[in-house]
């Protein structure tokens, strides 16, 4: 297996060729379609994933590629894969959508149903968030660069990173909870795998996800967060797992580093009532 270090590099200049591509579509008139499941797909969308698709055959012979716009490949032929590349060649298209900045590019390598590489990269802003197994968690913006950590929480006040378009009413829930045990909170309303990685580089203590995602959407920034101290569990507090018969995520949490138990808030009486899973 080729060293993960000697990935960084190529990885980048895929990821910014794919990022102008889909900026070139931004800031044009554009066409949307709408999938099986009721979510919109563009252009942009459908143009990153055939750069990332050669790009990334072309960087690793053999070694498949999973993407959100080919997500019908058969479970019996993903389950023998021992590495492969996971991407969203447009993450936060209902951002690209409202034009603003918050959409991303997120190209993940996974062994052994978990990942070991991960970049997320925010075109607008020409911001990398990226990390590596054992290489550590980093933040490039404009040329500059700086190792991130996450914050560390063990209760009290916090910034609590969360969707603008999903789960709503059983964050509301939650948040009740949380203000009712730790006192307040500063949230943060953002989309795409940007709030994973504001989690990751300490600009906040949590993002709760209540609802589905796709392994797409987390699998890059799962390893950021981790190399950054932190890690993203389900609410039973077990890690994600990727390449699973469903490629659909349950609900789960973002978190610091800390002792602090988020899913104790779970058994708060006022979630009931808003069916939190």
């Amino acid at each position: 297996m080729t060293e993960l270090s000697s990935l960084v590099t190529p990885i980048f200049d895929i990821a910014r060729i794919a990022g102008e591509a889909i900026l070139t579509i931004y800031e044009q008139d554009f066409k949307t379609t709408t999938k099986i499941d009721g979510s919109p797909v563009t252009e942009a969308d459908l143009a990153s994933h055939d750069i990332l698709v050669r790009a990334l055959e072309e960087l690793l012979p053999g070694v498949p590629v999973l993407s959100e716009e080919s997500e019908d490949i058969p479970f019996k032929d993903r389950s023998k894969w021992s590495i492969y590349w996971l991407i969203d060649p447009l993450d936060g298209t209902k951002e690209f959508l409202k034009r603003s900045n918050e959409f991303t590019v997120n190209v993940a390598l996974i062994e052994a149903n978990r990942p070991i590489l991960g970049l997320v990269y925010t075109p607008v802003l020409n911001r990398f968030h990226w990390g590596f197994q054992n290489g550590g968690a980093w933040r490039t913006q404009n040329g500059k660069q700086r190792r991130i950590r996450t914050l560390e929480y063990e209760g009290g006040p916090a910034c609590i990173a969360a969707s603008r378009s999903h789960g709503q009413r059983r964050l509301a829930g939650y948040l009740k909870s949380f203000q009712l045990t730790e006192g307040d909170y500063d949230l943060q309303l953002m989309g795409s795998a940007v709030k994973i990685c504001m989690v990751a580089d300490g600009s906040s203590h949590l993002y709760p996800r209540f609802g589905p995602t796709g392994e797409w959407d987390t699998a890059a920034a799962d390893i950021i967060l981790h190399e950054a101290g932190g890690q993203i569990l389900q609410h039973n507090m077990q890690k994600l797992e990727y390449n699973k018969r469903s490629l659909i995520n349950p609900s789960f949490f973002a978190c610091c580093s800390g002792t602090y138990d988020w899913s104790a808030l779970l058994k708060n009486d006022l979630l009931t009532a808003h069916k939190i899973e």
